[in-house]
C-alpha cells in the first residue's frame, strides 16, 4: 500500500477525532453531554488497552502460550474492589478538587509539594518508557502496512527529518496541545476528548475482532481445525502446554498485581476514572463493562498467534502478527482497517497519559517554583496565567520528544510487553502511599516519601539501569560483577536471591522496601494537625461530602485579599464567575477589615487547587492566610459542634442499629408468613384430594345402590360397608385436621397413667385385618418394667396406631417384617418403646422434616402417597406433651425405627404435666 496513502487515512482519522471532539464540546455547551453515560465512561476506561494489547499480546501469546493473560486476569479480578477504590477516589478528588494522582498523593499528606515533587518524577521515569511503545507500534505498523524496509526510501529511520516517526510524534503533541492546555479553568473537563477516546476504542475493538475473525474463518475452519493444526508443529507445540515454571506462580502473580495497579493508578487511568468522571453511579457499570471489552479484545489473542506462526516466516516479528497476517492474505483493507485500530491504541494512550504528566509537572514541578518568584506575588496571574500555559505546552513538548529518543535508543531493540512491564513496576510504587492514605489515618508523610523513594530506587537498579545495559548505552560490568563489584548487589540478584524472573524480581524487592518503611516509618512518627485534618479527610470521606468541613484549624484571612486572589490568579471574568458560584456569607471584623469565612477560604483553596494543584495552592494562597489563636469562647464553640455532631452520630448509629434490628425481624417474620402460605397451599391440595376421594367412592356406590335393584343382599352389605368405611376415613381426616388445631391449646392432663403394654396389644389387635393382609408376622419384646406414660388411653392408641398403620404399610413386600420393643433406658432413667419395620430407607433429608405437618412418604407401592400427612405429626405433639421424645433411624442394615423415650414413671407427678387433653 502506497505511503502517500497510508498518511492520507492517518490525517484523514484524527480530522475525524477533532470533529467528533468539537461536536462533543459544542453539545456539552448546549447542555446534552455526549459523555455523560456508562458507556462512553466504561469505553473511556478501555484507554488502558494500548499497543501492548493490541499487537504486544499476540507477540507475548506467541512465546508463551497463555502467558499473555494475566495483564487482562489482573485487572477483572481487581474488578469488585475498584469500583469501591474509584468510588470513594471520586468522592475525595472531587471534594479536594484534585487533578492527577500526584496531586491525589499529595493533597493526602498535608498538601506536601515535596512529595507531588517526588510522585511527578516517578511517573515521567515510569511512563516516558511506556508511551516510547506506542511510537514504536506507529513506526513499525507503517513499515509493514507499506511495505518498505526502515532504512529505506524517503522514510529512512536513520535519518531525523526523514523518520516517520518523527512526524507522527509531532503530530501526536499538537493534536494534544489543542486538546490538553486551552485553559486552566480549574472546573473545565475534556468531553471532546473523552468522546474521541471512546471512538477510538471502538475501532480498535473492532480492528482486532476483524482480524481475528478472518484468521479464524477465513485462513482456517474454525477454531477446532486452527488448533488442531497448530498441533501438528514442534514450533507451535509448545504454545498448547504450560512448561513454564513460573506460570501460575510468582511471574503470573506479579503480573496480575502490576496490571490490577495500573487499571487504577496509571496518570491516563486516573484521569479518565476520577478526573472526568461525571457521575459516580458510573463506576457501577463499568465495573462488568471494562471486563467484558477486555475478554473481546483478548478472545483471539492465542488463534492470531498461533496462525502467525504457522503461516508467515519465523523472520517475522510476533508483535506484527496482526498487521502482517491480513497483508500476507492480500486482504489490504482489513490491514488498513487494523493499521487504524493499532493507531488509535497508541494516539489514545499518548493524548491521555501526556496531558496527564504535563498538569503534574506544571502543577507539581513549575508551578511551586514560579509561585515564590516576584511575578506571582506581585504582578499576579495576567502574566503567570500565559506562562504557565506556554509551559505546559512545552512540557507536552519535551515529554513526546522524550519519549521518542527512549524509543530510538531503547525501545526499538525490546518487545512491546518488555517495555509495558518496566512501567506498569514503576507504577506499582504508588500503590502502598496512594492506598494506605485512604484507609489509614495513620499514614505519615514521612512514611510515604521514604517508601517511594525506595520503591523507586530499587525500580530503577533492577529494571532502566539494567535494560540500558543491554541496549549498550550504558557499561554493561554491572549486571555480572554487581553494583561497586559487589556480587550481592547484581540487577537481577539482589542480595543474592535467585529464582526470579526479572520483573518479579523488582517488584518484590521494591515491595518490600517500599511497603516496610511506609508502614514502620508512620507507625514510629507522629503527623502535625495539618496532615492528621487531610488524613481524616481521605478516609471519612462519606462524612465531609455534602455538608461543610468542621474547622479544625482557625485560619483568618481578608475577604477583600482573597476575592483579589482569586481575579489575579484565575483571571477577572473567571473568578467573577467562582465568586457567583458561592454562596457563604462574609462578616464585619471588630477594626472594619472584612474577615473571611472559614467556608470562603476553603472555597478559594479548593478553588486555586483546581487550577494549579494542592501544593500550588498553598503556596499562593499561604501569606494571605494566617493560623489565628481561639479564644474561650471560639474553644467552647468548637467544643460544643464536636459535642453535637458527636451525639448525633451516636444517635444516628444507635437508629441505625434499631434499624436493622427491625429489619431483621421483619425478614423473619416475612419469611414465616411465606412458610404459613406455603402450609396453606399444601394444606388445602392434601385435605381436599383426601375428602375428594372418598366422596367419590361414596358417590359411586350410592348410584349402584340406588340404580341396581338386582342386587344381592350380600353385594349391597358389602357396598355398604365400603361407604361405612368411607365414611369413617373422611371422619378420621377431619378429627385430624381438629386435632392439630387444638394441639396449641395447653390444657391440664388427668392425674392418672396409661398403661402402654397393653394399649399396644390392644392396638396390634385392632390392626389385626391390616398385618394380616400383608402376610405380616408382628414380633413383640415387651422388657421395659413400668411402661406408663402421663396421657390419656386413646391418646395413647392414637400414638400407636399412627406408628403401626405406617410401620405396616411401608414393609417389604417380599419378607415383611415389623417388631416392637420395649426397654428400660438404666442410668438415663425412663423407658423406651421402638417400632422397627424392613422397609425401604427414609432418605437423610427426608427425616428431617417427617414430623412436619403434611409431610408424605411416598409408599413404592402406590402412585401417591396416602393420608393426610398429619399423623407424625399429632403423634410427635402427643409424645412431647406427656414429657417424652420421638425420633427416626434408618438404615440398609435396621431397617426404619420410630424410637419413643418416656421419663421414669417413679419420678413424674401425673398432676404437674401440663398437656393436650380432650382434644
Amino acid at each position: 500500500m502506497k505511503a502517500s496513502l497510508v498518511i492520507l487515512v492517518s490525517l484523514l482519522y484524527l480530522t475525524l477525532l477533532f470533529v467528533i471532539a468539537i461536536y462533543a464540546n459544542k453539545r456539552n455547551k448546549l447542555g446534552k453531554s455526549l459523555v455523560n453515560n456508562p458507556i462512553i465512561y466504561a469505553l473511556s476506561l478501555t484507554v488502558y488497552c494500548t499497543v501492548w494489547t493490541f499487537y504486544g499480546s499476540v507477540g507475548r501469546s506467541a512465546a508463551t502460550g497463555i502467558g499473555f493473560i494475566p495483564v487482562y486476569l489482573g485487572p477483572t479480578l481487581l474488578m469488585p474492589v475498584w469500583y469501591q477504590i474509584t468510588r470513594k477516589m471520586i468522592l475525595i478528588s472531587k471534594h479536594q478538587r484534585i487533578t492527577s494522582i500526584a496531586d491525589f498523593i499529595s493533597s493526602r499528606y498535608g498538601k506536601s509539594t515535596f512529595l507531588g515533587a517526588i510522585t511527578t518524577l516517578i511517573l515521567v521515569f515510569g511512563i516516558i518508557p511506556y508511551i516510547s511503545i506506542q511510537l514504536k507500534a506507529i513506526g513499525f505498523s507503517f513499515d509493514i502496512i507499506t511495505q518498505q524496509n526502515a532504512a529505506g526510501g524517503f522514510w529512512d529511520a536513520s535519518t531525523f527529518y526523514r523518520d516517520k516517526v518523527n512526524y507522527f510524534t509531532i503530530l501526536l503533541a499538537v493534536f494534544t496541545i489543542l486538546f490538553g492546555t486551552r485553559s486552566l479553568d480549574p472546573n473545565e473537563r475534556h468531553e471532546g476528548l473523552i468522546a474521541a477516546i471512546a471512538f477510538e476504542s471502538l475501532i480498535k475493538l473492532i480492528a482486532f475482532v476483524s482480524v481475528g475473525i478472518f484468521v479464524v474463518y477465513f485462513l482456517f475452519d474454525g477454531m477446532g481445525h486452527l488448533f488442531a493444526e497448530g498441533a501438528k508443529y514442534k514450533h507451535t507445540q509448545n504454545l498448547y502446554t504450560v512448561s513454564d515454571k513460573a506460570a501460575f506462580g510468582t511471574s503470573w502473580f506479579w503480573v496480575m498485581v502490576l496490571s490490577a495497579s495500573a487499571v487504577i493508578f496509571l496518570p491516563r487511568q486516573f484521569h479518565v476514572s476520577i478526573v472526568e468522571n461525571q457521575n459516580i453511579t458510573h463506576t457501577r457499570q463499568a465495573s462488568w463493562l471494562f471486563p467484558l471489552y477486555l475478554l473481546l479484545i483478548s478472545f483471539f489473542v492465542m488463534p492470531i498467534a498461533i496462525a502467525g506462526k504457522l503461516l508467515l516466516d519465523s523472520g517475522v516479528e510476533p508483535d506484527t502478527y496482526v498487521l502482517s497476517l491480513p497483508l500476507w492474505a492480500d486482504a489490504p483493507w482489513l490491514a488498513l482497517l487494523v493499521y487504524l485500530g493499532g493507531f488509535s491504541a497508541a494516539a489514545s494512550m499518548v493524548v491521555i497519559s501526556v496531558i496527564a504528566l504535563s498538569i503534574m509537572v506544571s502543577n507539581n514541578l513549575l508551578m511551586p517554583l514560579l509561585a515564590r518568584t516576584r511575578t506571582a506575588q506581585v504582578e499576579g496571574f495576567a502574566l503567570l496565567s500565559e506562562r504557565l500555559l506556554s509551559l505546559r505546552r512545552i512540557v507536552i513538548v519535551v515529554i513526546m520528544f522524550l519519549a521518542y529518543a527512549f524509543y530510538k535508543l531503547v525501545s526499538k531493540d525490546f518487545p512491546l510487553v518488555s517495555i509495558g512491564l518496566i512501567s506498569f513496576a514503576a507504577i506499582l510504587q504508588l500503590v502502598p502511599s496512594a492506598i494506605g492514605g485512604m484507609y489509614w489515618t495513620s499514614a505519615s508523610k514521612k512514611g510515604a516519601v521514604a517508601g517511594l523513594l525506595a520503591g523507586f530506587f530499587i525500580w530503577f537498579i533492577t529494571l532502566p539501569l539494567p535494560t540500558l545495559a543491554e541496549s549498550g548505552i550504558i557499561d554493561a560490568d554491572f549486571m555480572n560483577e554487581g553494583y561497586f563489584g559487589l556480587s550481592w548487589l547484581k540487577p537481577y540478584h539482589l542480595f543474592g536471591i535467585e529464582g526470579f524472573d526479572p520483573i518479579s524480581h523488582a517488584c518484590f524487592w521494591s515491595m518490600f522496601f517500599n511497603l516496610g518503611l511506609f508502614t514502620v516509618i508512620s507507625i514510629l512518627t507522629s503527623s502535625p494537625v495539618e496532615e492528621r485534618t487531610q488524613a481524616d479527610v481521605f478516609v471519612n470521606i462519606e462524612k465531609y461530602t455534602g455538608s461543610p468541613d468542621l474547622e479544625v484549624i482557625r485560619r483568618e484571612a481578608s475577604a477583600t485579599r482573597l476575592k483579589d486572589l482569586l481575579y489575579r490568579y484565575l483571571g477577572t471574568s473567571r473568578g467573577r464567575l467562582a465568586l457567583k458560584k458561592f454562596k457563604g456569607q462574609i462578616k464585619k471584623g471588630r477594626e472594619a477589615d472584612d474577615v473571611a469565612t472559614p467556608e470562603f477560604i476553603a472555597f478559594v483553596e479548593q478553588t486555586l487547587t483546581g487550577a494549579f494543584g494542592s501544593a500550588s495552592a498553598k503556596i499562593l494562597i499561604g501569606s494571605d492566610i494566617r493560623q489565628a489563636t481561639p479564644t474561650l469562647d471560639e474553644l467552647n464553640e468548637m467544643l460544643n459542634q464536636t459535642k453535637e455532631i458527636l451525639e448525633y452520630s451516636t444517635a444516628l448509629e444507635d437508629k441505625t442499629r434499631e434499624l436493622e434490628a427491625t429489619t431483621r425481624e421483619l425478614n423473619a417474620v416475612n419469611q414465616q408468613l411465606k412458610a404459613l402460605d406455603t402450609l396453606k397451599a399444601e394444606f388445602i391440595s392434601t385435605v381436599t384430594h383426601e375428602l375428594r376421594t372418598p366422596i367419590t367412592t361414596i358417590r359411586s356406590f350410592a348410584q349402584i345402590l340406588e340404580k341396581d335393584t338386582g342386587l344381592k343382599e350380600e353385594q349391597k352389605k358389602a357396598y355398604l360397608n365400603i361407604v361405612i368405611k368411607e365414611c369413617d376415613r373422611i371422619k378420621n381426616l377431619v378429627n385430624q385436621v381438629l386435632d392439630v388445631e387444638r394441639l396449641d391449646i395447653p390444657q391440664v392432663l388427668p392425674g392418672n397413667f396409661a398403661n402402654a403394654h397393653l394399649l399396644l396389644e390392644e392396638s396390634f389387635e385392632r390392626l389385626k385385618p391390616q398385618w394380616q393382609a400383608r402376610g405380616i408376622e408382628p414380633e413383640m419384646k415387651l422388657n421395659a418394667h413400668d411402661a406408663r406414660v402421663v396421657l390419656a388411653d386413646d391418646k395413647v392408641l392414637q400414638i400407636f396406631f399412627n406408628l403401626l398403620s405406617n410401620a405396616i404399610k411401608f414393609c417389604d413386600t417380599e419378607d415383611p417384617s415389623l417388631k416392637v420393643i420395649s426397654y428400660d433406658l438404666g442410668e438415663k432413667g425412663g423407658w423406651a418403646m421402638e417400632f422397627i419395620n424392613n422397609g425401604k430407607v427414609i432418605p437423610h433429608d427426608f427425616r428431617k422434616v417427617i414430623f412436619d405437618k403434611f409431610t408424605q412418604v411416598q409408599d413404592g407401592h402406590r402412585a401417591k402417597p396416602e393420608g393426610s400427612g398429619l399423623g407424625l405429626f399429632i403423634t410427635k405433639k402427643l409424645v412431647e406433651s406427656a414429657g417424652g421424645e420421638i425420633a427416626v433411624y434408618s438404615d440398609d442394615s435396621q431397617g426404619t425405627r420410630f424410637v419413643l423415650h418416656f421419663p421414669d414413671p417413679g419420678h413424674v407427678d401425673p398432676t404437674a404435666f401440663i398437656g393436650f387433653e380432650h382434644i
